[in-house]
């Protein structure tokens, strides 16, 4: 049970379900009250018409036992005089309730009470002889007429006669139609409410399976993917605009954006190896033929090795580092000042800088700093220029070199990690091809952009901008 209802179609299903059988229930029970009261209002309209009809042979004088209204065909009748005596009834009238009095039989006849009579009650309707009231009261009750019991609405009218005094009419509408319409409209909702709830269900658990259709083919589609590792393949996309449609689009985004990431990881790994192996070796070596012949030690050499093998570790670390998300900070950095630094000591560098302060991590700052001037100077004639400057809510460092520049194809991919273009790919001279792309990821996780173009002189020129602190 508690898997059926944790699928999604389940939920869907009783969720539409239980929404329609409120709303079923909510129109019934209303259906039910309107057309009980209309019915209700039907019968008190006939008893009305009854009432006053007897009512007005009373009011022309006729005698209770030439009332026509005293067959009982269209209703039991009850006339009343003053104290609720009884002065006329229906004929076969056994039994009734629901009037001022359940007797059935006529009164001896009194003398009618005079207009003086200290009992009159100041509330009633003044009526002139002759004069029949013009609103009626209306209860329900129940009569027996010749051994057969019913209900009945019941419409009360006054009348004042010339002869008998204050005289009230009582006639009643059966209410037996009014019970069995209702009898039979609960009949019909109680029978077609649960057929129309089952439709329901069925439609809605055929729509919702043939809706999710895809999702299920999108998860079956991800489990296999899971299962061989394969992030070539892709999920199927649904030839629609809807939600689920979507959902594909994304998730195969996802997919190519993991694919590239893992590719990328992967370059990564096999470049760092790589990378790692020749000074490792060439350490190795050196030491092995040491160990060996004392003699023949190249201290110089084993000590470059070192130094290389340390710098391409701090560089991986750094990457590591920043493709884990590491937080630049929000210190205020000097960044005039951090040229000035970088530069101090370096061969044929200028520095024109002028005060700017940006957020973000010193350390990481002086890092693209240094590592763009070692590029310069690796590709340089003879000058390096650095600029600072502000450019609107930008800070702009301009490091640039009168060297042969970088070919327009290639002032993206030398970005990239471990590349070198062919002027550069000795390790000795070129490094490992990662300088340029730890500066454009402290770049980017400043807030900034570092781009490369063509320098006034015709060499590179490398624009850093960050924001202003």
């Amino acid at each position: 049970m508690r898997r059926l209802f944790g699928s999604v179609r389940a939920r869907a299903t009783l969720g539409a379900t239980l929404v329609v059988a409120v709303a079923l229930v909510a129109a019934g029970a209303a259906v039910l009250l309107s057309l009980k009261s209309n019915l209700m209002g039907e019968a008190g309209t006939r008893a009305e018409r009854s009432a006053r009809a007897v009512a007005a042979e009373l009011a022309a004088g006729t005698p209770y036992d030439k009332l026509s209204g005293l067959d009982g065909d269209d209703g039991p009748v009850q006339v009343l005089a003053e104290k609720e005596r009884v002065v006329a009834v229906s004929e076969d009238l056994d039994k009734i309730s629901g009037t001022d009095s359940d007797r059935v039989k006529p009164a001896p006849s009194v003398a009618p009470r005079g207009d003086d009579d200290d009992d009159s009650d100041d509330h009633e309707e003044s009526l002139e002889p002759g004069e029949i009231a013009g609103e009626s009261t209306f209860r329900n009750g129940s009569a027996t007429i010749d051994g057969d019991t019913e209900d009945y609405r019941f419409a009360a009218v006054e009348v004042e006669t010339r002869d008998r005094g204050r005289l009230k009419v009582y006639a009643g509408a059966a209410l037996a139609a009014e019970h069995g319409a209702v009898q039979s409209a609960t009949t019909v909702m109680l029978i077609g409410f649960p057929l129309l709830l089952g439709v329901v269900a069925g439609v809605t658990w055929l729509v919702t399976r043939r809706a999710l259709r895809p999702v299920e083919g999108i998860r079956s589609e991800m489990a296999a993917i899971t299962a061989s590792q394969d992030l070539a393949r892709r999920v199927p996309e649904p030839q629609t605009h809807d939600e689920v449609a979507r959902l594909a689009r994304t998730t195969n985004e996802t997919l190519a954006a993991l694919e590239t990431s893992v590719e990328r990881q992967r370059r990564f790994v096999a470049d760092a190896s790589h990378e790692l192996r020749s000074p490792i070796a060439s350490l190795r070596t050196q030491l092995e033929v040491a160990a060996a012949h004392p003699e023949l030690l190249d201290l110089d050499g084993a000590v470059e090795d070192t130094v290389r093998l340390q710098r391409l570790a701090a560089d991986l670390l750094l990457l590591a580092r920043l493709d884990a998300g590491e937080r630049p900070g929000d210190a205020k950095v000097d960044l005039a000042g951090l040229a000035r630094e970088a530069a101090e000591g370096r061969t044929g560098v200028t520095v024109d800088a002028e005060p700017v302060n940006v957020a973000g991590s010193r350390g990481q700052v002086g890092r693209v700093l240094a590592n763009l001037l070692d590029n310069a100077q690796r590709h340089a004639r003879s000058a390096v220029t650095v600029r600072v400057r502000r450019e609107g809510e930008l800070a702009v460092v301009g490091v640039a070199d009168d060297g042969d520049g970088v070919p327009e194809a290639d002032r993206e991919r030398i970005f990239e990690r471990f590349v070198r273009l062919d002027a550069a790919r000795s390790r000795d001279d070129g490094g490992a091809g990662l300088g340029l792309a730890i500066a454009r990821d402290v770049a980017v996780r400043h807030g900034g952009t570092l781009t490369a173009g063509r320098g006034p002189g015709g060499g590179a020129l490398f624009e850093l901008r960050l924001p202003l602190a």
